[in-house]
């Protein structure tokens, strides 16, 4: 794995959090505090807003009311400390995988003489040595993914806000990813708000999982995962648990 600067994860508080998305209303007086270095599962039915809050987190949307403070300070614009991974391929397609890790690396100050080499090391920890020279379009979606992957983690950011990054993967590929993810996380200390709608994957993935409603029930429920995740330890009671909270009519 790289050795870039050792990084610490951010800590977010959302205090009353009032979003709108298209004119429409979407987060309702939410509250919710994001730990330093944990990966957060934001998990909940279509249209509850996960994906909204996620971008307030990034800084993309600004609260209709309330506020999304990182380290205490109001989050109002993009940070280089807070990086976002989509699920559709966000790669520039005219640039090679290795410059697309290394626009990351531009983008985050990292010297023009360290670069290429510090690329090539992120590149090798995603598993795609031999591929720096390849585009976007001669690459599988599991392999767009781990670019996305590396050059979402390159700059070292604070936080790291994915969304469904994984959802559009077969069975196999996102298994792989998962446990990619899980082993660059622990290389690379951060924090992770990670959304999906796979309760299987929240579990395996997630340190907490917080359970989205509609706008009248901002969050059903916030379950922490018993850990180590290579561990035995049984998670079918909160499988259930968290099956029901999805299931509740009060969600619909």
């Amino acid at each position: 794995m790289t050795t870039t600067a050792p990084q610490t994860g951010m800590a977010f508080q959302l205090n009353d959090l009032v979003l709108s998305y298209g004119g429409k209303p979407v987060i309702d007086h939410l509250d919710l505090q994001v730990r330093p270095g944990e990966i957060l599962v934001l998990t909940g039915p279509s249209g509850c807003g996960k994906s909204t809050v996620l971008r307030a987190l990034a800084g993309l949307l600004r609260p209709d009311a309330g506020e999304v403070l990182a380290e205490g300070v109001p989050v109002h614009t993009t940070s280089r400390d807070r990086a976002l991974v989509f699920q559709d391929n966000a790669l520039l397609p005219w640039r090679t995988v290795q410059s697309n890790v290394e626009l990351a690396l531009k983008l985050a100050g990292t010297p023009r003489e360290g670069r290429r080499e510090e690329a090539l090391r992120w590149i090798a920890d995603v598993g795609l040595t031999g591929f720096e020279s390849y585009l976007p379009k001669s690459l599988s979606g599991g392999m767009r993914q781990r670019v996305q992957l590396a050059r979402g983690l390159a700059g070292a950011p604070r936080a790291v806000m994915m969304d469904e990054p994984f959802g559009a993967l077969d069975a196999q590929t996102r298994s792989s990813m998962q446990k990619l993810l899980i082993d660059t996380w622990r290389a690379h200390p951060t924090t992770v708000v990670f959304v999906t709608h796979d309760v299987d994957e929240a579990l395996l993935i997630g340190d907490r999982i917080a359970v989205l409603g509609r706008a009248g029930h901002p969050l059903r429920a916030l379950h922490d995962v018993p850990t180590p995740r290579d561990s035995s330890a049984d998670r079918s009671a909160l499988r259930s648990e968290l099956i029901a909270a999805l299931d509740t009519p009060e969600l619909i």
